[in-house]
């Protein structure tokens, strides 16, 4: 038996219980797949990371990140999530402001921003790419979204490391009351080998630029309470159609609330396009794990 140093963290939170639950093992060295997976089973969290060195000089670490089922190539939170652990454990030093994650999609870079509990991160998200521009009365969304009056974009399948069906509806009260038909979201993820669909709207008078759900369909049909990936892919999908809110290409999203959390994402499409997708994080936990090595 190993013991491994272990944190679980809530990621875009300004106070804990606001955001989405990560647990990072910081030292994964010995641990093969199996066990990894085991892990990752065990704690019941969205997804579990694992450290390990990196087999790059310009990474500052590599990463592997588990959901409960599988291996995930990239995922905005735990990447967030993952880089505080990192250097809340010094474990790396960002050079020029910025950590370097090794993972399965390539070098991603974090951007990091201040410091302790004020400290904000942003990962540079993989290049989203669109699939498919639907229709505003699409009938493969029609069961997903029966009776909800759209906003005014097209809905629109785009990859950008996991695939989603983006659709914008007409307000925030259309989101926030969106009861999720789960059979109907289920069918599009399924026929479309994508993760589910996110809905969004613009916000008025608020202190977030828009609110966003995530519906995933599949492998189970769960809400996503704050979700970096979907909220990247959205963000590249408003650059593309010239629709950014906020200015400058920054806008904060709000997420979460109808499952019990309130996060805060901070979005940001630079001058070259590439996405940015951050914000805070509370470390909730501390302490080691007693796991076996492979």
């Amino acid at each position: 038996m190993m013991t491994r140093a272990f944190v679980q963290l809530d990621v875009f939170a300004a106070k804990p219980g606001d955001g989405n639950p990560l647990a990072v093992v910081l030292d994964a060295a010995g641990l093969d797949d199996e066990a990894m997976q085991a892990i990752a089973r065990w704690t019941r969290l969205p997804e579990t990371t694992f450290l390990l060195p990196p087999s790059t000089p310009e990474a500052s670490y590599r990463l592997r990140i588990f959901s409960p089922r599988r291996e995930v190539p990239f995922a905005g939170h735990p990447s967030i999530g993952s880089a505080h652990a990192v250097l809340e454990a010094g474990l790396a030093v960002p050079r020029d402001g910025r950590l370097v994650q090794e993972c399965a999609v390539g070098l991603l870079p974090i951007a990091v921003r201040g410091d302790g509990a004020t400290r904000r991160l942003s990962v540079r998200a993989p290049r989203a790419r669109v699939l498919e521009i639907g229709q505003p009365d699409d009938p493969r969304l029609g069961a997903a979204l029966a009776g909800i009056t759209a906003g005014a974009l097209p809905p629109v399948l785009m990859d950008g490391g996991r695939r989603w069906w983006l659709a914008e509806l007409e307000d925030e009260s259309a989101v926030r009351g969106l009861v999720p038909r789960w059979d109907a979201v289920s069918a599009l993820a399924r026929d479309h080998e994508a993760m589910g669909l996110c809905v969004f709207a613009r916000c008025r008078d608020r202190d977030y630029d828009l609110v966003v759900r995530a519906l995933v369909g599949q492998p189970a049909q769960v809400e996503d309470a704050a979700s970096g990936a979907a909220n990247a892919t959205l963000a590249a999908w408003l650059h593309l159609s010239q629709a950014l809110p906020g200015r400058e290409g920054a806008y904060v999203v709000s997420q979460g609330r109808e499952v019990g959390h309130d996060a805060r994402l901070e979005l940001h499409v630079d001058d070259q396009g590439e996405v940015w997708s951050g914000g805070m994080v509370q470390t909730v936990v501390r302490g080691t794990l007693d796991w076996p090595a492979s």
